[in-house]
């Protein structure tokens, strides 16, 4: 039973780090890259689908985090584990604290109502977002270090 845990959650988590490393160099850059209003509308839209969805995911790796820790506490590997739910944690807290009012105000603008300084506010966002991404990159990391 402990091994399929520790599959679906480095399967769950590894997902989520591919969706926001994507987010961070393949999809922010091309969007900024796009003519007119087009790459804030493109992220206005991104705010809204992944806002909703990955606070779901986030949690979702958390408990399945925890759920390994627990079951798998004399394990070799649970210090690596539980040092991975605490980085995640840290994700979370930097998404609360740091992205998510930036994402809040970003997916509500249009080219009418944003902002004069939207720009550098999606700039502050994407620093924080590499900031997130390297942190639950090294969660993932560890993750997959305490299966050996």
């Amino acid at each position: 039973m402990l091994n399929a845990l520790q599959v679906v959650t480095i399967v769950v988590v590894g997902v989520m780090v591919g969706v926001e490393f994507s987010v961070a160099f393949v999809i922010n850059p091309i969007l900024n890259a796009l003519p007119g209003d087009s790459g804030q509308l493109g992220r206005a839209h991104g705010g809204r689908m992944l806002g909703a969805a990955m606070p779901v995911w986030y949690s979702t790796s958390l408990a399945l985090v925890a759920a390994w820790a627990t079951a798998g506490w004399h394990d070799h590997g649970a210090g690596l584990v539980v040092t991975a739910g605490a980085l995640l944690i840290v994700s979370v807290i930097m998404s609360i604290l740091l992205l998510v009012p930036i994402n809040n105000r970003g997916k509500t603008w249009t080219p009418d109502n944003r902002p004069a300084d939207w720009k550098e506010q999606m700039n502050r966002w994407d620093r924080f977002h590499y900031v997130r991404v390297a942190v639950i990159i090294a969660a993932f990391a560890l993750l997959a270090a305490a299966l050996t």
